[in-house]
């Protein structure tokens, strides 16, 4: 039986390192990581598995349409997964320029490399092939106090990112509709775990508190979001992948709503348990409210009934389970977190909308 190669986009970010982690430890697929290693790019996140046979990395733009070419020639794959994007809502407020780049141009130059390459096919190849677009829930909106995120969803998207996410979105769907490129979609709900940019909430949380830095919280704090341990989320991409419907949309949650506000406390809570002698304790002492971010969305839910009833998915953490086990992972790896410390993202806040 002929091995399946897998193309994947952003592999060396949060969701894409872990995504291959999980194809190379659990799967006979090989595959090959497209990264361009921007700042949210780390190859430490997959020492690992970088010295396995059926793994293989490539740093490049997703934008190089004349590279992308060239890498489905070379290595004939089955599938892609396509994860690459600028991806932090206070980047985009700061600079949208690279947004729009990266998460509509970049998707555009993905799609058209993927269609000239599959209309080329085989028909039994042909069938195999699969193009899986991973996206966010921002793409949706804000929601009130009430309701959930559908695949129905009218998107409405606020910021230059959720935007540019959408865009991209509905160019896969294009694709898929005008010249029978078949993709599936999925978008996600927040996303956390080890190996995380400490830009994001919780990593930038957890190591503001080691060094006894403030806690910043936007606003009040009561802005919620529906939160996803990354190994459950990977374990779903994999499977729409392999079995979801063509030209359909799946949304992937951890049926976990917190206000960011009870996040940092309960991180507090699980480093004051693991650190008892720290000096900084007890932790929310540290908390800070600071600036809301401009148009911040009151609240993401994701209701991910379709994909537990029709691919039989669901995470196996709960939220308290996969941020101890997060806390812990960044307590034991801190040579990871300084290395990512110690370069271009030094904590500073981002998205007051300095620049354009």
């Amino acid at each position: 039986m002929t091995q399946k190669t897998l193309l994947i986009t952003g592999g060396a970010g949060f969701i894409g390192s872990a995504l291959i982690r999980h194809l190379i430890r659990q799967t006979d697929y090989a595959v090959v990581n497209i990264d361009k290693l921007t700042y949210a790019g780390n190859l430490e996140s997959l020492s690992e598995i970088e010295a396995h046979p059926n793994y293989h990395f490539i740093q490049a733009d997703i934008c190089d349409a004349a590279k992308m070419a060239e890498v489905f020639s070379e290595y004939q794959p089955t599938g892609i997964m396509h994860l690459a994007a600028e991806s932090h809502v206070d980047r985009s407020i700061d600079g949208p320029a690279e947004f729009v780049q990266t998460n509509l141009v970049g998707t555009y130059t993905m799609l058209e490399a993927a269609r000239n390459y599959w209309s080329a096919l085989q028909p039994d190849q042909k069938k195999a092939f699969r193009f899986h677009h991973i996206s966010t829930d921002e793409v949706y909106g804000s929601l009130g106090e009430n309701g959930l995120f559908t695949e129905t969803t009218a998107y409405q998207p606020n910021s230059p990112y959720s935007a540019t996410k959408a865009g991209s979105d509905h160019l896969v769907r294009a694709w898929h509709h005008t010249y029978g490129l078949p993709v599936v979609l999925t978008n996600c709900s927040n996303n956390y775990g080890p190996y995380q940019f400490p830009e994001k909430l919780i990593p930038l949380m957890i190591n503001n508190a080691l060094a006894g830095k403030a806690l910043p919280v936007y606003g009040n704090g009561q802005n919620i979001r529906d939160w996803l341990y990354v190994d459950d989320h990977v374990e779903a991409l994999q499977l729409v992948f392999e079995k979801g419907k063509l030209g359909e949309s799946y949304n992937i949650g951890g049926f976990n709503e917190y206000t960011n506000l009870d996040v940092v406390y309960t991180l507090c809570e699980i480093l004051d348990d693991l650190l008892p002698d720290s000096d900084y304790k007890p932790h929310k002492d540290l908390i800070h409210f600071v600036t809301d971010r401009p148009g911040h969305d009151l609240r993401y839910a994701i209701d991910a009934t379709k994909i537990q009833k029709e691919l039989g998915w669901q995470p196996r953490e709960t939220f308290e389970s996969g941020l101890r086990k997060t806390v812990e992972w960044y307590l034991d790896n801190r040579s990871w977190n300084q290395h990512i410390i110690d370069g271009s993202y030094q904590q500073q806040r981002l998205g007051l909308g300095g620049k354009s």
